[in-house]
């Protein structure tokens, strides 16, 4: 293995571990699994993607496939951040891929909704479920629609929603 990573290219994520050429790069088996076991997505979910890396951890996601390594600007959308102590999903990963989760995915009210998608951390002390990086969500038209990731510990939801996004 080498710690080859070349920030300005989008290299396509190995297989599985085993097949890992550059040292602390995750593999397309390590990410699915981390959307199925951390959130509840299906596998299947992410079957029509291929996955890339570039910079160092940033993991983009794409519907459809190009040669490998490739040099451009932006392939896809960006899905998560690794190569950290915690993986976090991006806004825009849990805003696409989170409705088809079933677990860490923490429904806010209209009231709590509007202030997380301000920036304002929801005190939220009845959450039962892991701490860590949870889907933020709630109710539109009777559908559970993702909003963005929040941090949650000791009994409050930081919102993590990027400061350009963020309604006034």
């Amino acid at each position: 293995m080498s710690d080859g990573n070349v920030g300005q290219q989008f290299d396509r994520l190995p297989e599985t571990l085993d097949e890992q050429e550059i040292d602390g790069r995750a593999s397309r088996e390590q990410v699915v699994n981390f959307w199925h076991d951390r959130y509840g997505v299906p596998k299947s979910v992410f079957s029509d993607f291929t996955l890339w890396e570039k910079g160092a951890g940033k993991i983009w996601i794409f519907g459809g496939d190009v040669a490998a390594p490739i040099s451009i600007e932006g392939l896809g959308m960006k899905l998560m951040r690794t190569r950290q102590e915690h993986w976090k999903p991006t806004t825009n990963g849990a805003q696409r891929f989170g409705r088809h989760a079933t677990k860490n995915v923490i429904l806010l009210d209209a009231d709590q909704a509007e202030k997380f998608a301000h920036g304002t951390d929801i005190d939220y002390p009845d959450w039962d479920g892991d701490w860590g990086y949870l889907i933020a969500a709630h109710e539109l038209a009777g559908v559970t629609e993702p909003i963005g990731v929040g941090l949650y510990l000791h009994g409050e939801l930081r919102s993590v929603v990027p400061k350009g996004r963020q309604f006034d």
